[in-house]
C-alpha cells in the first residue's frame, strides 16, 4: 500500500459519523431517504454513505446493547487522503498536549484503514484516518498499533467502538 487513499471524493476531507444503530436495516432505509441515496456498502450489520453534497462519510453499525446502554451512540472522525495526513494531524494533536492513539492498516468496517484516536473533553471518540483499501473481507481483524514491538501480538477490538480510542 502506497499510503494514499483508496476512495475518491471531491473534497480535501470530508466528515465521519459512525453511528450505533439498533436496526441497520430500517436504518439504512431512513438515511436513503434522507441523502437521497443507495448505500455504498451494505454487509451483515453495517451500512455505508458516501454523500457528495453534503461531505460526509455516514456507517451505521449494529449495536444489540444499544438499547440499553446510555451515553453516546457514535464516533465521528475526518476522512484525509493519505498516511502522510494522518500523520501531521497527529503531530499537531500531540503538539497541542493530546494523545493520540494511532493504528496502522487497521482492517475496520471492511476496509484498511491508517488511522488516529483521540478523545474530546467530553468523551466523544475522533478519528482521522486514511482508508487504503476500500474492501477489505472483515468488518475488524487483528491489528498492530503504533508503539507495538514489530513481532508482538496484535490485540482483537471492535474497530468502531469507542473503547479503542481512550487508551
Amino acid at each position: 500500500m502506497n499510503g494514499q487513499s483508496a476512495v475518491e471524493f471531491a473534497t480535501p476531507t470530508r466528515v465521519h459519523i459512525g453511528l450505533s444503530v439498533r436496526d441497520t436495516e430500517r436504518s439504512a432505509t431512513f438515511y436513503q431517504h434522507l441523502f437521497a441515496q443507495e448505500p455504498t456498502k451494505v454487509r451483515p450489520g453495517y451500512a455505508k454513505f458516501e454523500v457528495a453534497d453534503p461531505p460526509v462519510n455516514l456507517t451505521l453499525n449494529a449495536d444489540a446493547e444499544r438499547q440499553t446502554r446510555p451515553g453516546p451512540s457514535a464516533h465521528f472522525g475526518v476522512q484525509v487522503k493519505s498516511t502522510e495526513t494522518v500523520a501531521r494531524i497527529a503531530a499537531r494533536l500531540r503538539a497541542a498536549g493530546l494523545s493520540p492513539h494511532l493504528e496502522d492498516a487497521v482492517s475496520c468496517c471492511y476496509a484498511v484503514q491508517d488511522k488516529a484516536w483521540v478523545t474530546d473533553p467530553d468523551g466523544n471518540a475522533w478519528e482521522v484516518f486514511v482508508v487504503l483499501d476500500a474492501d477489505a473481507p472483515d468488518y475488524t481483524r487483528k491489528k498492530r498499533t503504533a508503539g507495538d514491538a514489530p513481532h508482538q501480538e496484535a490485540t482483537q477490538s471492535s474497530c468502531c467502538a469507542t473503547e479503542c480510542c481512550l487508551e
